[in-house]
C-alpha cells in the first residue's frame, strides 16, 4: 500500500523529571521541501506535545514519530517484569499499567522505576551486574544483529545514553492517544489519517551514509540530508544534536515510506510481536 501521509513529523522525545524539557524538538518533512523545525524556540511539555500531536492528527494525515521504545521486551521471558504479579501481557495492557502506576507530573515515569518496580532497572553498580537488567526486544536483536548497534536497553535507567524514562512515560502518552490515532504495529496501518511509528535515529544516518553519530552543525546535518536526498535545512543557527535529530530522522521516515516497500512490512514482524513488542520504523 501506497503511503498516504501528507506530512512525516519526528519528535525527539523526553522523559526527564520536571515540566519542561530542553530535550523535546519537533520536526517535519513534506513534499520535497527541506525538513523544518516546529516552533525551534519552544520549551516544550510532554502534555503540549500531546495536545500539538492530536490536533495535528486531525488536521491531515501524518506520520508521527518519537524516539522511545513502544514497549518492554516480553518474548524472551514471556513476561515484562517477570516475578512481578497483576502486569499486564499486552503493549496496549502495559501502558495503561504504567499510566496508573506513575504520579509523576507531565507524563513523566520516573516513579514507576524508581519505586513502584525498582528491582527491574538498573540505576548503577549497587544494583549489581548490568547486563543482568539488559534484555531486549527482538527488534531491537534484528538491528544489533544488522549493525545498527541499538544497545541500550528499557530497562537501563543510568548515563546519557539510557533510555528508559523516556520510553515509559513515552507509554504514558500512547495510552493517551490509543484509540483517537493508529499505533502502528499494534494497530494496522490505516488507509486514511494518521499514525504514530516508534523511531530511531541511527537508522537514518546509517541510511544517508553518516557514521551514526550525533550531529551538532549545520553542515553536517546538511550532509546526512543530501544522503537522504532531501533538500538542506534553512537554519539561521546551529543547531542542537535534539534538533538535528528531529530534522534528520523526519526527512528519514519521508525517504523511507516513498522508497521502500517494505517499510510497513519488515521481515520478521508477527502479529505476536507486533501485540507485544511493537516495531522500530525503519528496521526491515
Amino acid at each position: 500500500m501506497k503511503p498516504h501521509f501528507q506530512a512525516y513529523v519526528a519528535i525527539d522525545w523526553s522523559g526527564a523529571k520536571g515540566k519542561r524539557h530542553k530535550g523535546i524538538a519537533i520536526a517535519e518533512a513534506r513534499g520535497d521541501a527541506p525538513p523544518r523545525l516546529v516552533r525551534p524556540g519552544q520549551v516544550w511539555s510532554r502534555e503540549e506535545v500531546l495536545k500539538w500531536l492530536l490536533r495535528r492528527a486531525e488536521k491531515e494525515p501524518t506520520l508521527f514519530g518519537f524516539d522511545f521504545s513502544f514497549a518492554a521486551p516480553f518474548l524472551e521471558r514471556g513476561d515484562y517484569l517477570p516475578g512481578e504479579a497483576g502486569v499486564p501481557k499486552t503493549a496496549r495492557g502495559l501502558w495503561a499499567y504504567v499510566d496508573e502506576k506513575s504520579d509523576d507530573e507531565d507524563l513523566g515515569a520516573a516513579s514507576f522505576l524508581e519505586h513502584v518496580h525498582r528491582p527491574h532497572f538498573y540505576f548503577g553498580i549497587a544494583d549489581g551486574v548490568k547486563a543482568d537488567f539488559m534484555r531486549f526486544r527482538l527488534c531491537d536483536q534484528q538491528l544489533n544483529r544488522q549493525g545498527g548497534r541499538k544497545t541500550a536497553s528499557a530497562f537501563d535507567a543510568i548515563g546519557a545514553a539510557q533510555v528508559a524514562k523516556a520510553s515509559f512515560s513515552g507509554m504514558r502518552l500512547l495510552h493517551r492517544i490509543d484509540g483517537k490515532v493508529a499505533i502502528w504495529p499494534m494497530d494496522p496501518l490505516p488507509e486514511r489519517g494518521s499514525a504514530v511509528v516508534e523511531i530511531y535515529t541511527r537508522i537514518y544516518l546509517r541510511r544517508a551514509g553518516m557514521p551514526g553519530t550525533k550531529l551538532r552543525t549545520r553542515e553536517a546535518l546538511n550532509e546526512a540530508l543530501l544522503g537522504l536526498g532531501s533538500k538542506p535545512a534553512r537554519l539561521r543557527f546551529e543547531p542542537n544534536d535534539h534538533q538535528t535529530d528531529a530534522l534528520v530522522t523526519a526527512a528519514g521516515m519521508r525517504e523511507l515510506a516513498s522508497s521502500e516497500p517494505r517499510a510497513f512490512a519488515p521481515h520478521g514482524l508477527t502479529a505476536d510481536i507486533a501485540r507485544t513488542e511493537g516495531w522500530t520504523f525503519g528496521i526491515l
